[in-house]
C-alpha cells in the first residue's frame, strides 16, 4: 500500500485546462499501476485513465479520450492527469489510486488519495 496525495484541482471555465498531480510515497512506485477516477454526488466512481508502472501502456475512458492524458514520472513518484478542453460534465472529485494490476475497475485498486475537486463552469 502506498500513500497518495492529489493536487491541482480548482475552478476553470469550459474549454480551459488543468493538470492534476498525485504524489506517492515509497520506493516501489514504479511497480504500481496508477489510475485516475472521478466521482460526482450520487454516482459511483468511474475510471478516467490508467497507466502501467513503466508508463508504456495507458487507458483512457471514451468520455475523455483525446482531451485527457495520463502520464507519470517515476523518479518523482508522481502521476499526472493533463485535462484539456474541459467541459462542465467533467466536474467531479478526482481521485488517484494505485493497483497491482492493469485494470480500470475500482476494486482492483489498493490505495486511494483524498481527492481533489475539479469544477468546470459554462
Amino acid at each position: 500500500q502506498v500513500q497518495l496525495v492529489e493536487s491541482g484541482g480548482g475552478l476553470v471555465q469550459a474549454g480551459g485546462s488543468l493538470r492534476l498531480s498525485c504524489a506517492a510515497s515509497g520506493r516501489t512506485f514504479s511497480n504500481y499501476v496508477m489510475g485516475w477516477f472521478r466521482q460526482t454526488p450520487g454516482k459511483a466512481r468511474e475510471s478516467v485513465a490508467v497507466i502501467s508502472g513503466s508508463g508504456g501502456r495507458t487507458f483512457t475512458s471514451d468520455s475523455v479520450k483525446g482531451r485527457f492524458t495520463i502520464s507519470r514520472d517515476n523518479a518523482k513518484n508522481t502521476v499526472y492527469l493533463q485535462m484539456n478542453n474541459l467541459k462542465p460534465e467533467d466536474t467531479a472529485v478526482y481521485y488517484c489510486a494505485a493497483s497491482r494490476l492493469f485494470d480500470f475497475r475500482t476494486y482492483a485498486y489498493d490505495s486511494w488519495g483524498q481527492g481533489t475537486q475539479v469544477t468546470v463552469s459554462s
